[in-house]
């Protein structure tokens, strides 16, 4: 028999929230920088997660001018709006920063609310360079921070890896990853040119592989060695909305033999500009007494929308997400993205509310740059790493 689930059972007991209350007294008031009306993933993502647990609410935006802070405002319900975001990180009232800006300003705006004593989730990754990322990590200290790899928190994955972790199929014997995306093709549009430079830190490998992988490892645990191979498939990139040719300096497929802490070899292969309606996410763990297999069609990867899973062993339904049914509309491209960040939100406050540190912070933040630092060395000298 198989059993197959993603429309999560409503009546489940959640105890995956990690003991989360939302009866909690204290209302958790959130600064989001990033927030703009125009197609930002924030106003996408972050304002519908925040929006579905009534532990926080909107406190403020920041955009860097103050026509977009006031529109930002004004249609997400903030009570108040900055053209500063360092205002924002000052203000005494905050007490977790969202930073959801472009990689390259992360670093910055990361250390002021640090520095601020501030809760924060930034998105992934964390930083530009590995360099970076682990400057911000060893200032985070005992503050309570979150890294935006929310592929993980998806609620079929987390029953995923209870299903592994349980024994259920047995002695892993492999692991099959085949993910594609719609991005990094041979056409984009100017906003996006960036993901195309080096320099920005924000390319295929640090994004699309960065989130794949990661959901690799919450499922089969750690990666303890991996064989790759990167290839550059469109050099040259034609933006759409200006018909300019621009040069792509970063790979734009991935194919890896991995190893994990599980025992388990996993095949991956991540290939980038494929059709929307095509795009797909399937990860397949084969045992000696069962089978499960993650899916998705999200056309901008693994971590945006919501996941299926099967397995020919029974298993209770995955938790119901947070934010389910919030975001924007079916026709939207990022449709479903509240969805997993919504859930690392529910594990943050659970964390800020009870003391502990159960989500995945900035030191993890730090194991996945340096995962995609042993990727890019791997396929630079054909070594295993």
């Amino acid at each position: 028999m198989i059993s197959r689930f993603n429309t999560p059972n409503p009546d489940s007991c959640c105890s995956e929230r990690m003991e989360h209350s939302f009866m909690s007294k204290r209302v958790i008031r959130v600064g989001v920088i990033g927030a703009d009306t125009k197609a930002s993933w924030a106003g996408a993502s972050h304002i519908p997660a925040l929006a579905a647990q009534p532990q926080f609410t909107l406190a403020a935006v920041a955009t860097r001018h103050e026509e977009s802070a006031r529109s930002a405002a004004a249609a997400f319900g903030a009570e108040r709006w900055f053209a500063d975001p360092y205002e924002l990180i000052g203000d005494p009232s905050i007490d977790l920063v969202t930073v959801a800006v472009k990689v390259p300003a992360h670093r910055d705006l990361v250390l002021a609310a640090l520095a601020a004593k501030k809760a924060v989730y930034s998105e992934s990754p964390l930083g530009a360079t590995l360099a970076e990322t682990e400057e911000m990590a060893d200032a985070a200290g005992s503050l309570h921070t979150a890294i935006g790899l929310q592929g993980r928190f998806n609620p079929s994955v987390r029953r995923a890896a209870e299903i592994i972790a349980q024994g259920r199929l047995g002695r892993l014997l492999s692991a099959r990853v085949t993910a594609t995306t719609f991005g990094n093709g041979p056409e984009s549009a100017s906003a996006y040119e960036y993901f195309d430079k080096a320099a920005s830190g924000a390319g295929f490998l640090t994004i699309a592989a960065g989130h794949v992988l990661d959901v690799v490892e919450a499922v089969l645990g750690d990666i303890t060695e991996i064989d790759a191979r990167t290839e550059l498939l469109w050099p040259q990139v034609m933006l759409a909305d200006t018909g300019t040719i621009t040069d792509r300096d970063v790979p734009d497929h991935l194919d890896a033999i991995a190893k994990t802490s599980s025992g388990t070899p996993v095949g991956v292969q991540i290939l980038a500009g494929v059709a929307a309606p095509d795009a797909n996410f399937s990860l397949e763990v084969r045992g000696s007494d069962g089978w499960l297999k993650l899916t998705g069609d999200h056309p901008a990867g693994v971590q945006v929308g919501d996941l299926t899973l099967s397995s020919n062993t029974d298993f209770t339904p995955p938790d119901s997400p947070v934010a389910i049914g919030t975001g924007p509309t079916a026709a939207d491209i990022w449709t479903g993205a509240s969805i997993n960040v919504g859930e690392v939100y529910a594990s943050l406050a659970a964390d800020i509310t009870n003391g502990t540190h159960h989500t995945p912070g900035f030191s993890h933040a730090l194991h996945n740059s340096r995962l995609i630092a042993r990727v890019e060395q791997a396929a630079l000298t054909g070594v295993r790493q």
